[in-house]
């Protein structure tokens, strides 16, 4: 899981988080051609932008955690991706569209969220 504008929030967290995407997708692909070829580690991500919950939890242990709604759009947005794709909600999408190319994938079921817009990531 990645977050963008956490701790502390900022305007380029949606950008940052989808060039963060974008760049693990290319490292993936980089390593498999060279490995002759062979597909090591597949991967899909989801990005969904909105309000989390974010805090320390544990008694003993100590770790900093988010959990919300937006979190879990996020992973059912990853779950119904592609391979070597980025699939983005609308939210996020219209807070990048005018520096990233994207491709409009229709709406598609989400669990427990009815229908939701989604993009790839083209560019």
């Amino acid at each position: 899981m990645c977050a963008g504008g956490l701790p502390s929030g900022n305007t380029t967290h949606a950008r940052d988080v989808v060039r963060a995407a974008s760049e693990m997708i290319k490292t993936v692909n980089d390593k498999s051609i060279l490995d002759n070829e062979l597909i090591q580690f597949e991967v899909r991500i989801g990005v969904h932008t909105g309000p989390v919950v974010a805090g320390i939890v544990g008694n003993k242990k100590w770790q900093y955690d988010i959990w919300g709604d937006t979190v879990n759009i996020a992973s059912r947005l990853e779950s119904t991706s592609e391979m070597d794709k980025v699939n983005l909600s609308e939210s996020t999408y219209l807070l990048i569209k005018d520096e990233f190319a994207c491709e409009y994938r229709g709406e598609i079921d989400v669990k427990n969220h009815g229908s939701l817009k989604m993009y790839f990531l083209t560019g």
